[in-house]
């Protein structure tokens, strides 16, 4: 990972979209500050496409879409992508499974709910669980005292030992049915919502983010861009951003945001 100063101005300049996770790369500590919140905002204003790429439930997507200044939602690490489309005035949700699938998925997840929370004390089913339509997601340190790295890792295995996929974020075990993730799902909504072929155009776009569950993310985009704190999941990464800012978490985005607008304005 190199210093984002360094990055070539050229290669900024020729950005034209940015996708980025949420939780502690546009968040800080957990909450949104308005710096971030601005920096959306301004990326929109000077013509960039912008998508989050988040594990978070379908209930904060659908809020996302509707009300952030975003082109559309991938959620759920890659179940579904929603937004708001203004011509009809009305919210669209693009699911990657049928909802016969979605719905056997989920039946499979209760036997790992109950696995996880028998065999990894102090662990818990997430806050936002509720909200949730395809995914299981394991609390390991947002609302609860942050448990040692031995314990994810077991909560992982869980996962995988029922045949669901688990993928790790700042705060939570993500754990699904399907074969799908962030990547695969942000490469079909670009086909499908925006007519991009990222497999062709990925020199064009940015993902930025910080934990493990964006490895795929950072290995396929040429110009991945990592918070600082994206330090702390290094070692547990099968690929790491190409470019890394100074600033963590909401601030590090910022520090992005700035780069790129700056870069096309030149």
């Amino acid at each position: 990972m190199k210093p984002l100063n360094e990055c070539p101005r050229v290669a900024l300049a020729s950005i034209q979209g940015v996708l980025t996770d949420i939780d502690e790369t546009v968040s800080t500590d957990g909450r949104l500050t308005a710096e971030a919140y601005g920096a959306l905002e301004a990326l929109k204003k000077a013509g960039f496409l912008v998508v989050p790429v988040t594990g978070r439930p379908a209930g904060w997507c659908d809020h996302i879409a509707r009300f952030w200044p975003v082109d559309a939602v991938v959620g759920e690490n890659g179940a579904f992508w929603m937004w708001h489309d203004s011509k009809a005035g009305r919210l669209r949700t693009r699911f990657v499974q049928p909802e016969a699938e979605r719905a056997e998925g989920r039946r499979r997840l209760e036997a790992v709910r109950t696995d996880v929370l028998r065999e990894v004390p102090g662990c818990a089913i997430a806050s936002d669980q509720p909200y949730r339509l395809a995914d299981l997601a394991v609390d390991f340190c947002e609302d609860v005292p942050a448990l040692p790295r031995q314990d994810v890792e077991r909560i992982v295995a869980i996962f995988e030992r029922h045949g669901a996929h688990a993928k790790v974020s700042s705060i939570h075990v993500n754990g699904w049915f399907g074969d799908y993730d962030k990547l695969t799902t942000s490469r079909l909504m670009m086909g499908e919502l925006f007519g991009v072929d990222l497999e062709a155009e990925r020199a064009a776009y940015v993902f930025a983010g910080d934990s493990p569950n964006d490895s795929p993310m950072f290995g396929f985009f040429p110009n991945a861009v990592g918070v600082a704190n994206v330090s702390d999941f290094a070692a547990r990464m099968d690929h790491q951003p190409r470019w890394i800012t100074t600033g963590r978490a909401g601030a590090g985005f910022v520090e992005l945001v700035r780069a790129l607008i700056d870069a096309r304005r030149r």
